[in-house]
């Protein structure tokens, strides 16, 4: 990527989530937007996942305001829930259409898009997105078994990271019993859930 270059990131939340825990690591979502905006001119960084409403299920909220307030624009939805033939109870939820919609409309604004899902279901996008003249990165990885990326999106990507090498620049380090309890807390995301430790 060139300095100059008009950046769009596009996060899957739950996605990336599922693939640093697969890797064995945390994200520091502060490290990762800086590595981004060190890239080039970050137009926009969105960062999408569905909300379960349970208080159960409440604690992803203070991540996602973490975000909101340091340079992310989130985009939720609440998930639906429902019950199987079995008695069972379902959750469905997907971003995938806000985030097309998002990408589609920057397409004439940005270089550059990078997009962190593995999803197969983004290939048409990314395909859409370099008929327009915009770059694609997609970075997930093939690092775990199994691969965290389907292989039609990897193929169609312009460059593909896998997101192991990006671990030096953008893993959340875990502190230390001393460096915790002298440094400000704040939210790192785990999936459906969040839990108050360290600044990312």
């Amino acid at each position: 990527m060139s300095s100059d270059s008009q950046i769009a990131l596009f996060i899957d939340g739950a996605n990336l989530y599922t693939t640093a825990k697969a890797l064995g690591f945390g994200i520091n979502y502060d490290r990762l937007l800086k590595e981004f905006q060190s890239r080039g001119t970050l137009v926009r960084a969105f960062y999408y996942t569905t909300i379960i409403e349970d208080p159960e299920n409440l604690s992803i909220r203070p991540l996602l305001d973490w975000l909101d307030y340091n340079g992310h624009t989130v985009v939720t939805k609440v998930a639906k829930e429902y019950f199987d033939a079995n008695g069972r109870r379902k959750i469905k939820g997907s971003m995938d259409i806000e985030l097309t919609v998002d990408a589609m409309e920057l397409a004439e604004r940005i270089d550059e898009m990078v997009l962190v899902s593995g999803d197969g279901d983004f290939r048409p996008l990314v395909e859409a997105m370099q008929r327009r003249g915009v770059r694609v990165t997609v970075i997930s990885t093939i690092s775990s078994q199994p691969p965290m990326i389907a292989d039609e999106l990897r193929r169609q990507a312009d460059v593909f990271t896998d997101l192991i090498e990006l671990r030096p620049l953008i893993a959340r380090e875990l502190p230390t019993r001393s460096a915790d309890l002298a440094r400000p807390s704040s939210s790192v995301h785990r999936g459906a859930e969040t839990k108050i430790i360290s600044s990312p």
